[in-house]
């Protein structure tokens, strides 16, 4: 059965606090969650330090851009312009 949100798109950008609940929640109630992280360095690679590793990551992906490299920036706008 679809949730509520199906078909609606969402960008997550990276943060902290309630941004991750609030897209877990999101996702689960059926939209498209695309969480925009930084790209993984050294001991963040590990995959928990993310927005989709860990318990709260269910029903998103996850998009690694530098924001600020104008290319990272430009997919990102592209990114949000396409979503609800």
């Amino acid at each position: 059965m679809p949730g509520p949100l199906e078909g609606i798109r969402v960008v997550e950008l990276g943060g902290v606090g309630p941004v991750p609940f609030a897209g877990m929640m999101l996702a689960d109630a059926g939209a498209e969650v695309t969480a925009i992280v930084r790209p993984p360095t050294g001991a963040a690679a590990d995959g928990m330090e993310t927005a989709t590793g860990g318990v709260l990551g269910r029903g998103r992906r996850e998009v690694a851009l530098n924001l600020k490299d104008p290319a990272g920036l430009e997919q990102a706008l592209t990114m949000v312009a396409q979503a609800d």
